[in-house]
């Protein structure tokens, strides 16, 4: 079997793991380091394929990392070897025998979906040859210019009428002050008149330049109809080879039981993400159980550059995405035995809130890491429900802000719907100062700097954020170095927005300070914990109005 790659390094001695990776949120096993680690080594030698991930110096502008997957398997003869694969596809669509092949090769000489795109190419060419003809740009030109010219015209006009019209009003008064009535009568006549000539006049003008621009349109309008119709073909052309793709990919589970990519997401509103089923995690499982390989521990790595909007790290493990793989690998893993949610597990533990100082309409709290803010939709243990227990007759909303899970340090909550709206007020005008302080994964050049960079929601991985200059909103950190020691660089943030996982991805993304916070485990590596926490808060007083702050020193 020319995909199975058998272990080069001895590892008789390491014990399997006795359930299957959980792929959302994991720890990579032993074995699955080990076989990430000899993928990693062909992968700097390699001459199999074309693709520039960016890791030498002369790498191109179009340079771009890949997630590459392993999945440690055993065979029908009890033997423990790994397969590899990529996800999406390589620079030059080729797939080496190093690799499992895709779930369905979408490009293969003279596949449905090769002719479809070629089909969806022809169109698109016609399109822009219509739109790049001369005899059109020059009638929409004129069109344009013809338009501009009668906009011009039509507002001298309405301005003659305006000026006339208080001419006529300015001569009516003073008839009336210095006519006899049948002299009066008559200038009252002719000022009507005047005015229907007016808007006569204007009516016709309208109709002669509507003429106009009509018969201008008659010209542009065998192109424009043309295109409108090649764009619906497109449109139905492309929503027909989705429907077909989506049909075509059908994934195996251990039972070998296939089922379309359609039926999996099950969901007549929404279309699967672009891209489902191209994935490391997918292919691996496919291959394994096409082939009656038995699934033994998983793990998917980053290789290259960094992405311009996600935050990957060259030869960091991250999870499988929620939005195109949960899906799928919900139905290929059934009646598969998986490790436990380490999240979960993590947050079942006891954490201890501490209170810092509470009054009729306040409290501050030093929050634990690990811990929600409010409730999610698994997670119900929360500062909100332990406080909405301890406190049961406050009438506000109790949270004014949030701190991410995983974040420790200071946090404001309000007995009164009244202090609650103050305190928010002030969190809307930016007058509450905070400070952080974090502990990143590097040595940092500068001391001191600002951070800008658009921060939006990644729809396709809930709820990792991306960099996006397109729709992201503004998010704006200051930062400053406390400490640099044994190539770690402990640092304070000064927020001036409050973007979800701001400082987060700010500290990691490689135009920000490239040096993820400590035990980011969405954004660097996962450890004991994120490295993170509110140290410093100072805001006026709900009731009072007096400046106060609170400083709670880092456990870290």
């Amino acid at each position: 079997m020319k995909h199975l790659h058998f272990f080069k390094t001895d590892v008789l001695g390491i014990n399997p793991p006795r359930k299957f990776t959980f792929p959302f949120y994991y720890e990579p096993h032993s074995l699955a380091r080990i076989a990430a680690a000899e993928l990693q080594s062909y992968l700097e030698i390699q001459t199999d394929f074309i693709h520039d991930f960016g890791l030498k110096t002369d790498g191109q502008e179009n340079a771009i990392g890949k997630m590459f997957g392993v999945l440690v398997v055993r065979n029908q003869d009890n033997e423990l070897g790994y397969l590899a694969s990529f996800s999406g596809k390589l620079e030059d669509e080729s797939c080496p025998d190093t690799f499992v092949p895709p779930v369905f090769d979408l490009r293969a000489k003279g596949s449905f979906y090769r002719k479809g795109e070629q089909e969806i190419e022809e169109i698109n060419k016609e399109i822009t040859v219509l739109n790049n003809n001369d005899e059109y740009l020059i009638l929409k030109k004129h069109n344009k210019n013809l338009s501009k010219e009668i906009e011009v015209s039509l507002a001298f006009e309405r301005k003659k009428m305006k000026n006339s019209k208080k001419d006529r009003k300015i001569r009516k008064i003073e008839g009336a002050l210095n006519l006899d009535k049948f002299s009066l009568d008559i200038l009252s006549k002719k000022l009507k008149q005047e005015s229907f000539n007016d808007q006569f006049f204007y009516k016709e003008l309208l109709a002669y330049y509507q003429l106009k621009i009509d018969k201008d349109k008659i010209k542009v309008r065998s192109f424009s109809e043309r295109i409108v119709s090649l764009k619906k073909l497109r449109k139905e052309s492309s929503a027909l080879l989705q429907m077909t793709l989506f049909d075509k990919f059908q994934f195996l589970n251990k039972q070998k039981e296939k089922k379309a990519l359609i039926a999996i997401f099950n969901n007549p509103k929404e279309k699967p993400p672009a891209g489902s089923g191209e994935c490391a995690a997918p292919k691996l499982l496919q291959f394994a159980f096409k082939n009656d390989l038995t699934p033994i521990c998983l793990g998917e790595f980053w290789w290259g550059i960094s992405p311009n909007s996600a935050i990957r790290k060259h030869k960091n493990f991250y999870p499988a995405c929620q939005g195109r793989c949960k899906p799928i690998l919900n139905y290929m893993l059934e009646g598969i035995p998986m490790d436990e949610n380490l999240l979960i597990k993590s947050l079942s533990r006891e954490k201890v809130i501490e209170i810092i100082y509470e009054d009729d309409v306040l409290l501050v709290i030093n929050k634990p890491a690990e811990l929600l803010s409010v409730p999610g939709k698994e997670i119900k243990d929360a500062v909100y429900t332990r406080m909405k227990e301890k406190y049961p007759n406050a009438t506000g909303p109790l949270i004014v802000h949030r701190l991410d899970m995983s974040t420790s340090g200071l946090l404001l909550l309000t007995k009164t719907k009244e202090a609650n709206k103050v305190l928010q007020s002030q969190f809307i005008k930016r007058t509450v100062k905070k400070r952080y302080i974090a502990l990143l994964d590097g040595d940092l050049r500068e001391d001191k700097g600002k951070i800008k960079l658009p921060l939006r929601l990644d729809i396709d991985d809930r709820p990792k954020q991306l960099v996006c200059y397109e729709a992201g909103k503004n998010a704006e950190t200051i930062w400053e170095v406390i400490e640099r020691k044994n190539n770690k660089t402990r640092v304070y943030f000064y927020p001036i927005t409050g973007r979800t996982h701001q400082l987060r991805i700010h500290a990691a993304h490689k135009n920000g300070l490239n040096s993820p916070i400590i035990g980011d485990d969405l954004y660097g590596k996962k450890q004991d914990r994120l490295y993170l926490h509110a140290e410093y808060i100072q805001f006026s007083h709900p009731v009072s109005n007096k400046k106060i702050s609170f400083r709670v020193a880092p456990s870290f």
